[in-house]
């Protein structure tokens, strides 16, 4: 696809803050151990480079997530808040990573920005 217009990309990421905002609110209620999640995106490659990032506090927690029917819950959480952004994608759990505080402290020293560029 083109690059997008920076008046699209800006109205894109309110839209995305808004709605996984929304979804983050509803997991932190519902999924044991979740903390917190973001995303990711290169507006030359958008939507293929669109990354949503799950993270849980512990590896224990992001496994019995992945384990159980949170991970069903998370990406129809995910699929949901795209919708509601506008953002139409195949294949939602493709653009969906999970990780934690904890790998995060192991490997980055704490460091999501180095992180998150590296994954």
């Amino acid at each position: 696809m083109n690059a997008m217009s920076k008046r699209d990309l800006a109205r894109l990421e309110r839209e995305l803050v808004t709605c996984l905002t929304d979804a983050c609110e509803t997991a932190k209620a519902e999924i044991v151990g979740f903390s917190w999640l973001t995303h990711r995106l290169d507006p030359d490659d958008y939507p293929a480079s669109l990354r949503i990032t799950w993270v849980f506090e512990r590896e224990a927690d992001k496994a019995a997530a992945l384990a159980g029917e949170a991970r069903t819950r998370i990406l129809a959480l995910t699929a949901q808040a795209l919708d509601e952004a506008g953002v139409t994608l195949d294949h939602v759990a493709w653009h969906v990573r999970f990780d934690s505080e904890e790998a995060c402290s192991r490997s980055h020293a704490g460091d999501w920005n180095r992180r998150l560029q590296q994954r």
